[in-house]
């Protein structure tokens, strides 16, 4: 599924997956994203690995070696 930094992921339910088996989904990312909801469309800021938008309740997840960019943020499904 993943190697690494250097592996990648095809969607969302796998980075989510992934980080709640390396016990990351609730760590604080280094620094805060903005990101708009892949559902909803709303913004929010997610903090941690995992987050959950709060209008819709659909799961991000990213990965501690590609958490500096919101465009790495993919979406697992609502309440995933």
């Amino acid at each position: 599924m993943h190697d690494g930094c250097t592996g990648g992921f095809t969607n969302g339910k796998q980075i989510v997956d992934k980080i709640r088996m390396m016990g990351f989904s609730d760590q604080l990312i280094p620094v805060p994203l903005e990101i708009n909801c892949h559902s909803c469309e709303k913004e929010f800021v997610m903090e941690e690995f995992e987050a959950s938008c709060p209008s819709c309740g659909m799961v991000h997840g990213v990965t501690p070696c590609h958490a500096f960019d919101p465009n790495n943020v993919m979406s697992a499904g609502i309440d995933y």
